[in-house]
């Protein structure tokens, strides 16, 4: 894994909110934590939406045909769509703080910026995973298993052997 040195770098000559970050495994794997809850929040999210949209369309589609309690569903499903969608935009707005990238909504996965071969690439996790166990390169979609010498390279970075 080569390029992956630190916890971080950023580029100072960027805006604050866009930096280019560079995890190494390790850190990246650390992270999971918070993440995991920003997935759920992003899964839920997806998924009230995707549960609200059919019933939001076919009342919009009868809109003018709608009595008092359909109306009142009809705001109410709105509402809903709303929050989750609202919702959803903060959980992505928090990932891109962070300085990872939604890699693919509907599943709730992320990348972790890193560099294999001076080249950029992402860690990869999504939901149900205990840890990260795939990378991509960045302009590329095919995944990668994390291969365990990259493992035993952290594991003596931070017991401070070379």
């Amino acid at each position: 894994m080569n390029g992956s040195k630190g916890n971080a770098a950023f580029d100072t000559s960027e805006s604050p909110e866009r930096r280019d970050i560079v995890l190494n495994l390790n850190t990246a794997n650390r992270m999971l934590p918070l993440v995991r809850h920003v997935a759920n929040d992003i899964v839920v999210n997806h998924q009230t939406l995707d549960r609200l949209q059919p019933e939001q369309d076919r009342l919009d589609r009868h809109k003018r045909d709608l009595v008092w309690l359909e109306r009142q569903r009809r705001y109410q499903v709105h509402d809903e769509m709303s929050v989750a969608e609202r919702k959803l935009a903060e959980a992505q707005e928090e990932l891109h703080m962070l300085g990872l990238t939604l890699l693919d909504p509907s599943l709730a996965r992320i990348g972790f910026p890193t560099m294999v071969n001076d080249r950029r690439a992402f860690f990869s996790w999504q939901p149900g995973e205990e840890k990260l166990t795939s990378w991509l390169f960045a302009d590329e979609s095919t995944e990668r298993p994390i291969p365990a010498s990259w493992w035993k390279v952290t594991e003596t970075s931070m017991s401070g052997k070379n």
